[in-house]
């Protein structure tokens, strides 16, 4: 009997540019090793990633969960233990991965544990499963050696908090480009996460795709979640398919932003599909992004949703809802460079 990949491998993935070659039959020449990432924090990011991948054996898969550690060592807003709690003042971790076998594990609403993106790699080699949450994942975490650090906000999230509380509301950013031009004035550098209206930096997700000099495809998603979330509010950033999705036959997917809305469309799985019938990796992150649109265009004024993706040529690109989502293209040490996505609202 057929299975659905056997018929996708005979059926589309036959057609000439899905086995990598162009109109005329010709093999495309692919770019490696190239690591890409959300926003403009992704240049040490992808650093890191690439001290991995400057080594001819350096596996896809190390890289991203080394790009992804960097960030969580950081005191970031919106990633690793430093990052914005919920409305009850706990700091909860997201993450997940995915190797280019379609092997994938994540863990959610994780406390107290550094590093979630090598406890998500732990679940993916170590279990039987995908998704641990919660209590369990933690638990999972300490039996693999784990340390639990201290329960204990950093100074920059305390701030943050306590002014939160002020209002104690949640709203999604109106006008992105404003508010960017507020962190530029700030000193907060030329590009900048959503944030809140009092300035203050709402949710992002740290989210990097690798192809290495095997012609490997692996990615990686971690994040601390929405600012000032409800108690025990998971988004895309963990479920495979939605925040983060690896076909390594075709390319991968993943994304920054609000991500009740990515979930609503399985976004991630959604490009890669896009691509497998031939789009490119912008013009496959673009359909996705119009099909979230389309749901409510006038909701969809209010939220930030930032889509990058990497194809088996080491093509890549991008698209976002509304302007100010940025990406980070490194192909070598040293050269990672900050690229402005195109957006749906210009």
């Amino acid at each position: 009997m057929t299975n659905r990949r056997g018929f996708l491998a005979k059926g589309l993935f036959s057609l000439p540019f899905l086995s990598l070659t162009n109109a005329f039959g010709q093999t495309k020449a692919v770019k490696k090793p190239i690591v890409i990432s959300t926003w403009d924090s992704g240049i040490p990011v992808n650093e890191a990633a690439m001290e991995i991948l400057k080594n001819p054996t350096g596996r896809a898969l190390d890289a991203v969960e080394k790009g992804a550690n960097n960030i969580e060592d950081a005191i970031n807003c919106c990633v690793g233990l430093g990052g914005n709690p919920d409305r009850e003042g706990k700091v909860t971790l997201d993450a997940c991965i995915m190797d280019e076998k379609m092997n994938c594990g994540g863990v959610a609403f994780m406390e107290n544990i550094k590093h979630p993106i090598s406890v998500a790699r732990k679940v993916m080699e170590d279990t039987p499963h995908v998704l641990l949450v919660g209590d369990g994942a933690r638990q999972f975490a300490i039996e693999k050696g784990f340390k639990v650090e201290e329960d204990k906000l950093s100074t920059d999230a305390e701030n943050a908090y306590k002014n939160w509380l002020q209002k104690s509301e949640y709203k999604p950013v109106k006008n992105i480009e404003l508010e960017q031009n507020k962190a530029m004035q700030k000193g907060k550098g030329p590009f900048a996460p959503q944030m809140l209206e009092n300035g203050e930096f709402n949710h992002d997700t740290m989210a990097l795709l690798a192809l290495d000099h095997s012609g490997n495809l692996s990615g990686a998603c971690t994040t601390s979640g929405m600012g000032f979330k409800m108690r025990g509010r998971v988004g895309d950033s963990p479920i495979i398919g939605a925040g983060l999705y690896v076909d390594n036959e075709v390319g991968a997917c993943t994304g920054s932003g609000q991500g009740e809305e990515v979930i609503r469309i399985a976004g991630a799985a959604m490009v890669v599909e896009f691509m497998r019938q031939g789009k490119s990796p912008e013009a496959a992150c673009k359909m996705a992004v119009e099909r979230l649109v389309k749901i409510n265009p006038k909701k969809a004024k209010d939220f930030q949703v930032g889509l990058i993706a990497l194809n088996k040529n080491g093509e890549y690109g991008a698209y976002a809802v509304n302007p100010g989502f940025v990406f980070t293209v490194t192909t070598a040490p040293g050269n990672g460079k900050i690229i402005k996505a195109k957006s749906h609202f210009s």
